[in-house]
């Protein structure tokens, strides 16, 4: 039998597992897919909170099970009706590695969602978090977990000094985590773990006095609670300017789709691109569409400014009318392209920038 890593770790690990499953059993969020133990639903769920608000997430869990109720449903249903239902929800790599997945199940698998982590590894879009994940909430398996939430919750209760987000950090980090997992009940061990984090060691200002783990916590025993865990300072956000063309051709208007291995890809957007420095905003445009399409245009008026935050960038995107010179499109660096009338536009995907111009012409 693998040995578990011998941790400096003061406090007593089977009191440290009950307190948190005896918490969870009496303040569990009462969470949809808490009320399943089918792994499509569980797996499903675990995919869309990867970065994203629970709150957010309840709709979009709700329309995708109405829409996809099975693994063979999700696999059989073309990639465009996918990438619609998951519009709002952003890291659209998420989609696309689910109905991938999805196609590997069926193929594989015979519908069954793999048992083990090793396994569910292979998946496209399953990594070791969200492979334990499913593991044990849906399997039962002895499998650990290690999200922000769980990071943050063992940062302070075992007043870790390293960088949370480092690599010795993280190596240490999953190798506590694997050696607290308490046997037969990782499911809910884990999901304990998640709801503490989330509702009581929250990034700022955690509220100590009602933890399960209070007495346990090293860092709230020195006072030490608001500076764990430890993370590198962030380097400044970039920003770029960005230029879209609104091209309008009898009655209809020119949509083109982003390359499935790019950012957002497979969504579709109005025509455009980054401005390089030094670059006027028409003079990118022309140059983007010509790049991307093949044709030349006559850039009008600018009719809006939008701004949006990505995970690691933000931009400003500068919309501009925009009229055919010459040439016909086509499809040089897009996936597609498509004259598309404007009250059509809603049967297309498209990221939240894209939609609000789209609302726009509808």
């Amino acid at each position: 039998m693998k040995k578990k890593p011998r941790l400096p770790i003061a406090n007593d690990q089977t009191e440290f597992s009950n307190r948190l499953l005896n918490w969870y059993a009496r303040h569990a969020r009462p969470l949809p897919w808490r009320k399943t133990r089918d792994p499509y639903r569980i797996w499903i769920s675990e995919i869309m909170l990867q970065q994203t608000q629970v709150e957010t997430v309840i709709p979009y869990y709700q329309r995708w099970l109405k829409k996809f109720p099975t693994v063979r449903a999700l696999a059989n249903a073309p990639l465009k009706e996918v990438l619609a239902l998951w519009e709002g929800l952003g890291y659209y790599s998420r989609a696309r590695n689910l109905h991938k997945a999805a196609q590997k199940v069926m193929a594989e698998h015979k519908g069954r969602l793999p048992r083990t982590v090793d396994e569910l590894r292979r998946l496209p879009g399953i990594g070791r978090y969200t492979a334990g994940a499913i593991a044990s909430i849906a399997f039962n398996a002895d499998a650990a977990v290690l999200d922000g939430n769980v990071k943050r919750v063992l940062a302070r209760v075992f007043n870790l000094s390293d960088d949370v987000k480092s690599p010795a950090g993280e190596k240490k980090l999953w190798a506590l985590a694997e050696s607290l997992v308490p046997s037969g009940r990782a499911g809910d061990y884990n999901q304990a773990l998640m709801d503490l984090g989330a509702t009581i060691c929250r990034p700022q200002n955690p509220t100590c006095l009602l933890c399960p783990l209070l007495g346990l916590c090293e860092a709230q025993k020195l006072g030490l609670q608001n500076e764990r865990p430890v993370t590198a300072k962030k380097a400044p956000t970039p920003h770029y300017d960005v230029t879209a063309a609104i091209l309008r051709k009898n009655g209809r208007v020119l949509i083109a789709q982003r390359p499935a291995d790019k950012l957002l890809g497979g969504l579709w957007e109005f025509p455009g691109g980054k401005v390089k420095p030094g670059e006027r905003l028409r003079a990118c445009l022309r140059r983007e569409i010509r790049e991307e399409l093949g044709i030349e245009i006559k850039v009008g008026e600018k009719t809006m400014t939008l701004k949006h935050a990505f995970t690691h960038f933000k931009i400003t995107l500068h919309v501009f009318e925009a009229t055919l010179r010459r040439r016909r499109p086509r499809p040089i660096e897009a996936a597609a392209c498509k004259w598309v009338r404007p009250g059509q536009l809603s049967e297309y995907p498209m990221g939240k920038l894209d939609r609000r111009i789209a609302s726009t012409l509808a």
